[in-house]
């Protein structure tokens, strides 16, 4: 029996219902859709997609890119009237968008319910008020506090989206950030670092010298101390890092990109908890075992093997092993 995938059909309305040009955004590059998207764009976009999904999946269809509630009504229903046929043949099991905690209201709760979506990500990026303000994100923090429990309050499932490094940003204001996010309850979160792109605010900061973006080691840094506060929380991250593709790394003029940004954060957090415990009950030994599940391998190992490298060097020991048999857990270290 084939097994049950999850499936976001993502369609991107770049830039659609934002009132405000932060000095991060352009969208039409990150989302890789320059054009538009008209309603019978979408349609066809909707068309193709599922002509190509299999049975047995959970699909849903995903407006991402723009702030979907800030659309004028008539034109957030027509695009979610596309939708509905696919929610009614059973085809797809909900409606996720992404949005502006300032464009969440009772009255665009009702009509969310009223078709079906199950998940709305409100792009937060930060819940520090200089950080928002030299952004220019344009909303407040209270509007993200008001945000949050509306929608909690609605049954809709909660996504939060933050940036980190953006103007006005250091690592104690993010590190304050997630743990404020996690007193909002949402129910999953996305972690950006922020990237300088062309033909942004940023970039013109970038140039004149006037921001500098965190490094990729930074930039990793501080996402594996805030991950874990959110796994602890039972919050699900849904993606650490922008999502690669052809547009985006021809747009990206400075900042801490790495297509596998987040297996560079979890094999990062992996080093933490494995050096924490060698460093209270290595003792004496100069060799060790790591027994790890096969899929955590190359996060365990690191890229070019790095972990294991720096943890020989680090600890003076001769030999480390990794062997990938262990069934749960992380990993059991055996010392040699």
């Amino acid at each position: 029996m084939s097994r049950t995938r999850h499936i976001n059909i993502p369609v991107f309305i770049p830039h659609m219902g934002c009132p405000h040009a932060c000095v991060f955004c352009n969208q039409k590059k990150i989302s890789g859709t320059i054009s538009v998207q008209s309603p019978a764009r979408v349609k066809n976009i909707l068309e193709e997609s599922f002509s190509t999904v299999g049975e047995n999946n959970n699909v849903e269809i995903a407006f991402f890119g723009g702030s979907f509630t800030g659309i004028p009504e008539q034109e957030m229903i027509a695009y979610l009237e596309l939708a509905r046929p696919y929610l009614k043949a059973g085809k797809a099991s909900g409606i996720r968008l992404s949005t502006r905690p300032d464009t969440i209201t009772p009255h665009i709760l009702k009509i969310l319910k009223n078709y079906k979506v199950t998940v709305i990500e409100l792009g937060v990026q930060s819940l520090d008020p200089d950080v928002l303000l030299q952004s220019q994100r344009g909303h407040s923090i209270e509007d993200v506090v008001s945000a949050c429990s509306l929608i909690r309050e609605s049954g809709i499932s909660l996504g939060i989206q933050t940036m980190l490094g953006l103007p006005g940003d250091s690592y104690k204001k993010a590190l304050k950030t997630a743990v404020d996010v996690i007193k909002l309850k949402p129910d999953m979160v996305r972690i950006y670092p922020a990237l300088v792109i062309k033909g942004t605010l940023l970039e013109e900061y970038y140039i004149s010298g006037q921001y500098t973006p965190l490094s990729l080691e930074e930039a990793v840094e501080w996402c594996a101390d805030i991950l874990p506060l959110y796994k602890d929380a039972g919050i699900t991250i849904l993606r650490i890092g922008l999502q690669d593709s052809d547009t985006l790394e021809g747009s990206i003029v400075a900042g801490p990109y790495h297509p596998a940004f987040g297996e560079l954060v979890e094999s990062l957090i992996l080093y933490k908890k494995i050096t924490h415990w060698l460093d209270f009950n290595l003792d004496n030994h100069k060799r060790i075992i790591i027994r790890t599940r096969p899929q955590l391998v190359s996060k365990l190992v690191g890229q070019k093997r790095a972990n294991i490298e720096a943890i020989k060097e680090k600890y003076s020991l001769t030999e480390i092993i990794v062997k990938a048999d262990l069934e749960h857990g992380e990993y059991v270290i055996e010392r040699k």
